[in-house]
């Protein structure tokens, strides 16, 4: 039997630091990072073009410093160079996989990643290279979903993939009430009249400003980064 046709050419996927938390309760495991990258390799096997926006949350969240009373930007850029570690790991876990990649960082770090250059990037998509994106956009008061709009849209990705812990968009917190009602679909901005805490608000902006669709799936069930490539109904889509 043949395979379906990818819905999507080329994809933004956003990863949360904590999405390799696995089963350790801080840092990475490694066993985890792998299980990803072979899903990550299925997509790229359909000719898919794959950049990944990676968060640092596993490691420190400027959430963290700023509660404990740091000033706001110094904890921000700390949360910063925790992507950059998940980041040389992802690429590690790839090139292990026989995947050729490049790591993107918003902060100049050339010991372990290249600069942000648009141009260079999208060589690299077209050439078949998985590119990572790590330190956001590269300034504090972002996060790293604002970072993944901005790039998705710099690198004309046609959709971005937000795999998280829950496998879609609720009308409350699933974990917590039963009653929670998941959306198959849903406008930008009733994401933002509802307070759904799935992105944060410039994230949407960005992405409804620019016609830009988003899906939230949950990243444990095995399988659904390529349901999602392949237009399955796997979560929830914003538009």
């Amino acid at each position: 039997m043949s395979q379906k046709k990818p819905a999507y050419q080329r994809i933004l996927l956003k990863l949360s630091g904590e999405s390799l938390l696995g089963e350790v309760s801080y840092g990475i495991d490694f066993h985890r990072t792998q299980s990803i990258v072979q899903e990550i390799k299925e997509i790229r096997d359909l000719a898919v073009q794959v950049a990944v926006m990676i968060g640092g949350g596993n490691i420190f969240r400027g959430t963290q410093g700023t509660q404990a009373g740091m000033d706001r930007s110094s904890a921000d850029y700390m949360g910063l160079l925790a992507t950059l570690i998940n980041g040389i790991a992802l690429q590690d876990s790839l090139e292990k996989e026989g995947m050729m990649s490049r790591h993107v960082s918003a902060v100049e770090i050339e010991a372990v990643a290249e600069p942000f250059i648009r141009r260079r990037v999208i060589n690299h998509l077209n050439k078949g290279r998985v590119v990572i994106f790590s330190a956001g956009i590269g300034s504090p008061y972002f996060t790293t979903d604002t970072a993944a709009a901005l790039r998705a849209l710099e690198i004309k990705a046609e959709v971005i993939l937000k795999a998280t812990k829950v496998d879609g968009v609720y009308s409350a917190d699933p974990l917590k009430d039963k009653e929670a009602k998941r959306y198959r679909s849903i406008q930008y901005l009733d994401v933002i009249k509802k307070g759904l805490k799935v992105m944060d608000t410039t994230a949407i902006s960005l992405c409804r400003d620019n016609n830009l669709p988003i899906f939230i799936f949950n990243l444990k069930k095995k399988g659904n980064i390529k349901k999602a490539v392949l237009g399955k109904d796997v979560g929830t889509k914003i538009y």
